[in-house]
């Protein structure tokens, strides 16, 4: 996330660090088109909550995904006796998920004695013949304290079904503000600017549950399973070693990113890029993707540059980019614009030139120079955080025949279940680009 502090380019921000302090208020009021800060200036020092650091049976699973009949191996960042394990697939489940630090799902093994847990035990578990999906290992001590461990299942081969769903992995370590080393700080740079580096393979606060999953991923993978749409569902790492992006663009018709989806590799960035050039169809269903470009050193993640600021802006590539957020302080209707050649998304939603619907905020994305010629906006929030301000949802085609929609805001895609029209206009926008 981001604040909508206005923020100069980064190659004058220390020169201008003064003026800012005395203009940053002015600029937004006047609409500037200036930089805004990340997330990770908006968030810094920020303190876990009392829910993030209840007690909990501390583990974690040391790769992002695991193929089917593979060997997972789970580790223990704790202490345990009498502890018991089951692992359960998120999304298929009608049960309802109530707070942050909940994960409930349909369980696809029996219940493990695992006995006493030790701080680096490491317990192997047997991957099923299960459909690709987020998965995860609930586990119960006997004093009462509960923790989860998700990991994504994997297809076999890349293309077992024509879409991908891609989890933001990276982006939810990121956000974990967990303190691995004991030194009363969180280790990220959420929590300190001067930290750089993020652990994979680490177990997330909120009892293990990956930060705002129930707002930000749940809802969709609810959406998936329940009406009955099988797809392949990757992590970061997927798209991270991938040969080439022809095999990519070979394997599937669309690639959906539905949750915040802020930090990618270059592999990464590259091969979605390729993949769009080559006709491959594409949607973001949140806000403030591909931000930052962060290089991966074994099992750590290092936050490096914005990718506008290394000449590749992400608006060229999703059509949008980020603009700013003020933390949910504000959330708005969209208000529909219906050009002619994207009618489509609107069928049977009833909504007009002007109609509103829905409600968005917390972070925005607008187009930009950058953006692609052939860009249409399809609805805004006009002035959400002030004016200029406009959270703008888009869509594009390319010469090559790629089909590319972003959301621009948050919670388009949280609202699946509860609102007809997005309901609605997200099988509209499902039917268009899952094929060719």
């Amino acid at each position: 996330m981001a604040t909508v502090t206005a923020r100069l380019d980064s190659r004058g921000a220390r020169n201008a660090s003064l003026l800012l302090a005395v203009v940053g208020s002015a600029a937004i009021l006047l609409g500037l088109g200036t930089r805004q800060q990340s997330s990770d200036e908006d968030l810094e020092g920020r303190a876990p909550t009392a829910e993030e650091l209840q007690p909990s049976v501390a583990a974690a699973f040391q790769r992002e995904s695991y193929a089917p009949g593979a060997t997972a191996s789970l580790v223990f960042f704790g202490q345990g006796r009498g502890v018991k394990l089951r692992i359960f697939r998120a999304g298929p489940e009608h049960a309802r998920t109530v707070g942050y630090s909940e994960m409930v799902g349909v369980p696809v093994t029996g219940t493990e004695r695992i006995g006493l847990a030790r701080k680096g035990r490491a317990v192997r578990i047997g991957v099923g013949d299960w459909p690709s999906g987020l998965y995860f290992a609930r586990l119960e001590a006997t004093d009462g304290r509960v923790g989860f461990a998700p990991f994504v299942v994997r297809p076999r081969r890349l293309g077992e079904h024509r879409v991908a769903i891609v989890l933001p992995t990276m982006t939810w370590q990121a956000y974990n503000l967990r303190d691995d080393d004991g030194d009363g700080k969180g280790d990220s740079w959420y929590a300190r600017w001067n930290v750089h580096t993020v652990r994979l393979g680490r177990p997330f606060l909120n009892r293990g549950v990956p930060y705002n999953f129930r707002r930000y991923d749940l809802p969709f993978l609810h959406w998936l399973a329940w009406t009955g749409r099988q797809v392949d569902v990757l992590s970061d790492a997927e798209l991270d070693s991938v040969r080439n992006a022809n095999e990519l663009r070979e394997s599937y018709d669309l690639i959906v990113f539905p949750g915040h989806h802020e930090y990618v590799t270059t592999q990464e960035y590259d091969v979605v890029e390729r993949y769009r050039n080559l006709g491959g169809n594409l949607a973001f269903l949140s806000a403030n993707n591909f931000f930052w470009r962060v290089v991966k050193h074994g099992d750590l993640i290092e936050k490096t540059e914005q990718w506008r600021d290394l000449g590749r802006p992400e608006a060229a590539l999703i059509g949008v980019q980020y603009r700013g957020n003020d933390r949910g302080e504000h959330r708005r209707a969209w208000t529909a614009r219906v050009p002619s050649a994207a009618r489509w998304l609107f069928a049977g939603t009833g909504l007009k030139d002007g109609s509103t619907f829905g409600e968005g905020g917390i972070e925005i994305d607008g187009t930009t120079a950058d953006s692609p010629p052939e860009v249409q906006v399809l609805a805004q929030i006009p002035d959400i955080f002030g004016p200029g301000f406009t959270a703008q949802m888009t869509y594009y085609e390319t010469a090559a025949g790629a089909k590319v929609f972003a959301a621009g805001a948050f919670r388009f895609v949280g609202s699946i279940l509860d609102d007809p029209i997005v309901k609605t206009m997200m099988g509209n926008l499902w039917a268009r680009l899952a094929r060719p």
